[in-house]
């Protein structure tokens, strides 16, 4: 007989599958026709459901094509939270980078497969200007963990300062990266140029903000 934490758990695991579902239709269906040439109803047929039940998992059309925005939030905010005693934030996020790439994250996938992901993107200014959007959410989620880390009160204009510079490091990296694998079709090149960026700019982030509790 199930219990209602049998039930509960159930109606996750059918909720979660039934989000997938949505997001691998609208993927798909992105990548093939561009993004601002498929609707929700052509999604809605692809994941055979209703076009309601699209609407109750994803408010717009972008979160579909951005479906991994909030894992990456909360990975952010746990390497900075998290890090062990003597890593300063901006040293964790570092070894972020390092360890995404180290376990092949598709947050950091440099490869053919990723390369319709960058494609459709850049064939879409909805899908642009959502990115540059999400770029300004994580610097906010950023800045405020940072302070919650070092214990300022938020906001904090050096916590703020520190999650620009490492945001604009981080996209500077990954989008060279994604040119170098364009260029060259060689996932380990990518990785090293990504790193490389990511390592240079945390240097360059260490000497902007000496003294302040970040770096």
């Amino acid at each position: 007989m199930s219990t209602p934490t049998d039930l509960k758990s159930l109606r996750s695991r059918k909720r979660l599958a039934t989000r997938q579902g949505i997001s691998n239709a609208a993927t798909r269906l992105f990548h093939e026709h561009g993004f601002d040439h498929v609707t929700v109803d052509q999604i809605a047929a692809a994941a055979d459901v209703g076009r309601m039940t699209v609407f109750n998992h994803f408010p717009r059309k972008e979160d579909m094509f951005f479906d991994r925005d909030e894992e990456g939030r909360e990975a952010l905010r746990e390497a900075i939270r998290g890090g062990a005693d003597g890593v300063s934030p901006v040293e964790a996020l570092r070894l972020l980078a390092h360890r995404l790439v180290a376990q092949g994250s598709p947050f950091v996938d440099f490869s053919a497969q990723s390369q319709g992901f960058v494609k459709t993107i850049e064939g879409s200014e909805t899908l642009k200007a959502r990115a540059r959007a999400i770029r300004d959410e994580l610097a906010d989620v950023v800045a405020q963990a940072l302070a919650e880390r070092a214990g300022q009160a938020s906001p904090d204009v050096q916590a703020q300062l520190a999650a620009a510079l490492l945001l604009a490091a981080w996209t500077v990296a990954f989008l060279h990266a994604h040119r170098t694998f364009r260029e060259t079709q060689d996932t380990a090149i990518a990785e090293k140029s990504f790193l490389s960026l990511v390592d240079q700019g945390a240097a360059g982030i260490v000497t902007a903000l000496a003294g302040s509790p970040y770096v």
